[in-house]
């Protein structure tokens, strides 16, 4: 028998968002489990070589961080209240932060949200999900706008 008591829940502050941590309340709280909310805010690391100094680049994702952290903050208390659910913020490239901390946390489920673009803003800007769903070991619920 399937056993799901930890659940990544991967959102992007998005008015979807909210649609997503729906569905892992849901799941959790029918399942008695634990809800690890997952931000990842962009490193900028590829603007390096442009003209920009370092220093700016890293102030300007320590401001996105420190205030993803305080939105985090908010978002766990008007989703996940009286419930065990953590917030965590890293940065990086999302695909790849999720599926680190699917695995560093031993999740038994991911859930998170799909733009649902389509032909060329798809080409354009991938999709988080599909590569999440592609590599994950993990199952993944997506959650479509």
């Amino acid at each position: 028998m399937v056993n799901i008591k930890k659940i990544l829940c991967a959102i992007d502050f998005s008015d979807m968002s909210k649609k997503v941590a729906e569905y892992a309340k849901t799941l959790a709280e029918a399942l008695k489990g634990e809800i690890v909310v997952l931000y990842v805010a962009p490193s900028l690391s590829q603007y390096v070589g442009f003209h920009v100094p370092p220093a700016s680049i890293e102030t300007f994702v320590g401001e996105i961080v420190s205030g993803a952290e305080k939105t985090m903050e908010v978002f766990i208390q008007e989703n996940f209240e009286d419930m065990k659910a953590t917030g965590i913020v890293r940065t990086g490239y999302a695909a790849e932060e999720i599926l680190d901390l699917a695995k560093t946390e031993d999740v038994d489920l991911i859930v998170m949200g799909t733009h649902g673009r389509k032909g060329i803003d798809r080409i354009l800007f991938g999709s988080v999900a599909e590569k999440v769903v592609k590599s994950s070991d993990k199952p993944v619920l997506t959650v479509r706008p």
